[in-house]
């Protein structure tokens, strides 16, 4: 039963993770070129605030459903290359520690200060590349 609430929790929360990305990536990216400086600029804020303070409750639930649905496959992930299954799984695990990294390469330009808008477009792009991979290989583990 337990199995079943974290894979509820965790596709949820993938879901929008994903889909808060492909809103910055596809929709917000283009729609601002369209509006005045100041306008791009109080939204930009505003859409980025707001962003943070919702994603940092689902990343928070996302990974630690993700983590509960590792320890369930625990014995699986011991061998990672003995099955398909495992194959996926590790290369999965691989993809999310890898977005990980992302949004630490991503704090360190913004302490830094050297987080230029090229670089935040190449960031989000990445990190929602890494996650269309993700699901493209759950969908593939079901197989």
């Amino acid at each position: 039963m337990l199995y079943s609430w974290l894979l509820i929790v965790h596709l949820l929360a993938a879901i929008a993770f994903i889909g808060t990305l492909f809103f910055e990536v596809f929709i917000w990216h283009r729609a601002r070129e369209e509006l005045a400086w100041s306008a791009q600029f109080t939204s930009e804020q505003a859409i980025a605030r707001r962003s943070r303070q919702v994603l940092h409750g689902v990343v928070l639930l996302l990974y630690g459903a993700g983590i509960g649905l590792a320890w369930h496959y625990r014995g699986v992930l011991g061998a990672p290359w003995a099955s398909h299954f495992s194959a996926l799984l590790s290369l999965k695990i691989v993809l999310a520690l890898s977005i990980i990294g992302h949004y630490l390469l991503l704090a360190y330009w913004l302490t830094q200060k050297r987080l230029s808008p090229l670089r935040a477009v190449w960031i989000r792009r990445s990190i929602l590349g890494h996650m269309v991979l993700i699901v493209i290989l759950a969908k593939l583990m079901l197989r």
